[in-house]
């Protein structure tokens, strides 16, 4: 079997890249830089905590070493202080680090991947689809025709891969423009993200009008202000003035010490691709969607596409094609993102249009600052993590449905577990493996040996059930999950979405639920999970 050919080298590409090595399938990565990214200060990205703990569970690196973890948030409005967020374990901080940071994580990672060949300087610029197969063909240096099972474009917002399958990618430019900054200073406030709207130190003019301050390591801040709409062009003179506005604003009317670092202008796009598949190429992360006003960050969305995609390409490398859970990607990932960029573009004209709130939350500054505080922490229907609740992959109604805190479709939450070995783990360290989970809430387990319950109770009879799945899954045991009763039993797809809770062990519901996670049933192919190279 042929190796997948990931196009795109960026933090999507990688990561895809990663998570399907670790389930044990090939893939070829067509950089088209010199495999090394420019260090650029301004250059930023802000993870949500599952996004963050996917990349530290693929590469085995904690990023909280390389970025930097929010200690709070507060809004501001003029001089006042509209909200402010303690982070803890009932508030996760957000991730703030370098993108070159984060894409030099993943590489090492994958410096030492057997099963993953990264190709540098190798531009697509051909691309041939059939049955059997995909063909493409790489220009540079080293030009030449890469043959592959299945290709994954993860080249940006120009994909060449999109463009080459005639995939339309409609949408609005320039919803909103941000000149950036980042320096490194000392503000009055430590570790703590700042947004402040309409500060009462405006001598510059409407662009002045929201500026948010992010911290990053070693003293470093990026600083973003919001511009008026339109193209003026930004000149290091006007951006030194509101750097100088800014920080003496913040600092009671001195200027700090400051070192510039890096600037830029960064123009957010709303877009979204008509079609995610074509046969057997698909699209993900910046090649299939574009969003980030009021907030929001795309690079979530992306390594989300990565963590539902891998899986089912690895079903379908080693156990050959299934259309059903293919076609899920597509369903399941463009749905959700489509939610987010429509309650994005619902929301500009009330947070951007001047006046109009008032018809949508009483109170107009109290209003504007709960929708962009779920933008920029990943709430609500801005931000938070989208669920499947209308996923071809759902099972129907089962006899032995029971309600828990978490809806079917939606991730779980993270509990501590036992393993199979008598180990206690975090339940996310057992995604992304390519197995399905079961997990049984059992209270009072995990202050016994293992030893002395794997054999007693429902135990024996749900080990029985999860052998025969029609799919591989690893059965875990846990003290409690949050609104589930002893006995009850979840079902986990690899990416970490509940597909159905139970109530107490139920063979047939079970096999029911599992079969519809994949797809449906699964015929094998002689030789489709062979051993291939990468070269």
């Amino acid at each position: 079997m042929d190796p997948v050919i990931v196009v795109g080298a960026g933090p999507v590409g990688l990561t895809l890249a990663l998570a399907l090595a670790r389930q044990e399938v090939p893939c070829v990565v067509l950089d088209e830089g010199p495999g090394k990214d420019e260090p650029r200060a301004a250059r930023t990205v802000v993870l949500r905590e599952d996004a963050a703990a996917l990349v530290e569970r693929l590469s085995g690196v904690p990023l909280a070493g390389l970025g930097a973890h929010w200690a709070g948030w507060r809004s501001m409005r003029r001089k006042q202080v509209m909200r402010e967020v303690v982070f803890d374990d009932t508030e996760p901080s957000p991730l703030h680090i370098a993108q070159h940071v984060l894409t030099g994580a993943l590489r090492e990672a994958l410096a030492g991947e057997r099963l993953v060949k990264v190709a540098v300087e190798s531009r697509l610029d051909a691309l041939e689809q059939e049955p059997s197969g995909v063909t493409a063909h790489t220009r540079g240096p080293k030009g030449t025709w890469w043959r592959g099972s299945y290709l994954v474009g993860c080249d940006g917002p120009r994909s060449t891969v999109r463009k080459l399958q005639d995939i339309r990618f409609p949408g609005r430019t320039a919803v909103e423009r941000h000149a950036v900054a980042a320096l490194r200073t000392e503000l009055p406030w430590h570790d703590e993200a700042l947004l402040h709207r309409t500060p009462p130190w405006r001598t510059s003019g409407p662009s002045a009008g929201e500026v948010s301050a992010r911290p990053l390591p070693d003293g470093v801040w990026r600083l973003d202000w919001l511009l008026p709409p339109g193209k003026d062009l930004v000149t290091p003179e006007l951006l030194l003035t509101r750097i100088r506005e800014t920080l003496a604003g913040w600092s009671g009317g001195t200027v700090p010490a400051y070192e510039l670092l890096d600037t830029g202008v960064h123009t957010v796009h709303h877009r979204l691709a008509r079609r995610w598949r074509a046969d057997r190429v698909f699209l993900a992360g910046d090649a299939a969607h574009l969003l980030g006003a009021l907030g929001t960050h795309g690079l979530d969305e992306g390594l989300r596409d990565a963590d539902n995609l891998a899986w089912k390409l690895a079903l379908a490398w080693h156990h050959g094609p299934h259309e059903a859970l293919l076609d899920s990607y597509q369903s399941e990932r463009r749905a959700v993102v489509a939610a987010r960029l429509r309650a994005a573009d619902q929301a500009l004209p009330v947070l951007r249009g001047g006046g109009g709130l008032r018809s949508y939350v009483p109170g107009s500054s109290k209003g504007h600052d709960t929708l962009l505080t779920d933008g920029h922490l990943g709430h609500g229907q801005l931000g938070a993590p989208g669920t499947y609740a209308d996923s071809p992959l759902a099972p129907g109604p089962l006899e032995g449905d029971t309600p828990v805190d978490t809806a079917p479709g939606a991730p779980v939450t993270d509990v501590r577990v036992t393993a199979e070995d008598g180990t206690f783990v975090r339940l996310r360290d057992r995604l992304g493996r390519g197995a399905l989970l079961v997990v049984l809430i059992a209270p009072g387990t995990g202050v016994w040996e293992r030893k002395h319950w794997a054999r007693a109770g429902l135990m024996p009879r749900l080990a029985a059930a999860v052998a025969a799945l029609p799919h591989p899954a690893e059965l875990l045991v846990a003290e409690s999950y949050p609104g589930a009763a002893a006995h009850t039993v979840l079902l986990v797809r690899p990416d970490g979405h509940l597909v159905t809770a139970l109530s107490g062990v139920r063979p047939d519901d079970l096999y029911a639920a599992a079969e519809a996670a994949v797809g449906g049933p699964v015929k094998a192919q002689a030789g489709a999970g062979a051993s291939a190279g990468v070269s």
